[in-house]
């Protein structure tokens, strides 16, 4: 229904007839003036409904490589839907004996898309007023809030307001650009760096639009592998684009990620470090690294009990202030769902995170890297290696993401399994039970695997990697046996 506030603008929404009759004019005059507009102009733009059918027509003929001319085109506007009672063809040519200047089209065009955007805005403010004025019980005032704030985000960087359905041709166009950009990149990474060599060969990196899910029971280091690839991340992106990398940190403090970060790249003990048990010149070393590291894109938001809106509406706004790379998110569990599907249970609730966080992954053209806690069902094995069914309510988890990982350390069940004598058992065999578990757990001493269980565009594996604990870093594995980028 149409409220009062649009019923009294509607007479004078913002228009501009004169500059859409003469880009047309432009257009029929000289075809070429077609490559000469924006890439980003549509056909949306048009507030007359005549102007838009004349413009779809000749973006038709031209791309079958035929002239758009007023004889040419009367054949196809000659159609009783346009429901205008004029001669379509004298009006044609009118409207191209009428250009006074070819060079002023992209201005027309400019013209054009800015009343398009002004009537866009006046119709979101149109439904922010109906829903603040009848409020629906089921949605809050912070929602209300970020709603509108995607629709303004939409409207300013991708003119999406109900864009609606896109022509095939269009995804094909777009499809073959991407796979021509990835001809032309002659191996580099498709994705975002995450700064270990078999994890960018396996993903070709962290891809746009795409929700990563690397999930783990506690104690495994998820954290510290989320924090040192997104760090990884941003000095990458400091060296080429400078967009930001978004931490949301719901479990540790800002000033806690900090540390764990000085603590990684000044390889010095994160514990010493909580302590302030360092030397002058673990000090120089932490104020040498500190310099080093200042200027990086990196930003974090340690708001505890967090939702989803909230994490859309702020990374919509570094986007647009800093530019976006990479959104990590620690952990999903945490993330405070609405108060509806907190009514359906708590796997309702994780699905709509989830589609939600993949929803924004999509709106914002970068990927998610989201934590995710496994369930104790881990801890019953004898492998616990863990997989798909160990995700915390699964279901949803596993069907939203594009890429599943888990991050798994043995070293850290067997140093929890420490065999002991047993009643009854001679000391021989007891020597021999606890040098098998020594040999073992010396093998997997520093070692850490990340398991990817589901990848939607590419394949599974293992990648080995290293973990220094006292560091809280995880690096590429080096061994003599094998080179750094090897995936089992």
């Amino acid at each position: 229904m149409t409220s009062d506030f649009t019923k009294n603008v509607e007479h004078k929404m913002p228009q501009n007839i004169e500059a859409e009759q003469s880009l047309i004019g432009s257009i029929l005059f000289d075809n070429k003036v077609l490559e000469e507009l924006p890439s980003n102009f549509d056909v949306r733009y048009f507030f007359d409904p005549l102007h838009a059918s004349i413009y779809e027509a000749c973006i038709s003929l031209t791309d079958k490589g035929r002239l758009a001319d007023p004889l040419t085109l009367k054949n196809y506007l000659n159609d009783t839907t346009l429901n205008r009672d004029i001669d379509i063809e004298q009006y044609l040519i009118d409207l191209r004996e009428g250009v006074l200047s070819l060079s002023k089209s992209k201005f027309y065009a400019e013209e054009i898309r800015n009343c398009y955007v002004r009537r866009s805005l006046i119709r979101i403010a149109d439904e922010l007023i109906e829903q603040s004025t009848n409020p629906n019980i089921e949605i809050t005032p912070d929602q209300e809030i970020s709603n509108t704030e995607e629709k303004l985000y939409n409207l300013a960087e991708k003119d999406q307001i109900n864009s609606g359905p896109i022509n095939f041709k269009t995804v094909l166009t777009s499809a073959t650009n991407q796979i021509n950009e990835a001809f032309n990149r002659k191996g580099k990474l498709s994705g975002i760096d995450t700064g270990f060599s078999g994890l960018n060969r396996q993903l070709g990196g962290l891809n746009k639009s795409d929700l990563i899910v690397l999930a783990g029971r506690p104690g495994m280091g998820k954290t510290a592998l989320a924090t040192n690839i997104g760090f990884n991340a941003a000095k990458s992106s400091k060296l080429e684009n400078n967009d930001s990398i978004l931490i949301f940190s719901l479990e540790m403090s800002a000033e806690q990620l900090a540390q764990r970060i000085l603590a990684e790249q000044s390889t010095i003990d994160s514990h010493k470090l909580r302590n302030g048990d360092i030397d002058d010149n673990e000090f120089s070393k932490l104020v040498v690294t500190q310099n080093n590291i200042f200027d990086l894109p990196f930003f974090i938001d340690d708001t505890p009990a967090i939702s989803v809106s909230q994490i859309a509406s702020r990374a919509r706004r570094l986007k647009r202030t800093n530019g976006l790379g990479l959104i990590i998110i620690d952990y999903i569990q945490l993330i405070q769902g609405s108060k509806l599907s907190e009514a359906q249970g708590r796997v309702q609730e994780v699905s709509n995170i989830t589609r939600g966080l993949k929803s924004l992954a999509k709106e914002l053209n970068v990927p998610i890297l989201a934590l995710s806690q496994l369930s104790r069902a881990v801890e019953q094995r004898e492998d616990k290696r863990p997989i798909l069914a160990d995700l915390r309510e699964s279901g949803s988890i596993e069907q939203d993401a594009d890429v599943v990982m888990f991050v798994y350390r043995e070293e850290y069940y067997l140093d929890k399994s420490e065999p002991s004598q047993r009643e009854n058992e001679n000391q021989e065999s007891f020597n021999e039970r606890f040098i098998k578990w020594q040999d073992r757990r010396n093998s997997a001493e520093g070692k850490a695997e990340i398991i990817i269980s589901k990848q939607r565009h590419g394949p599974t594996g293992i990648i080995q990697v290293q973990f220094e604990a006292k560091f809280t870093r995880f690096m590429d594995l080096v061994q003599s046996d094998r080179l750094p980028d090897q995936i089992y």
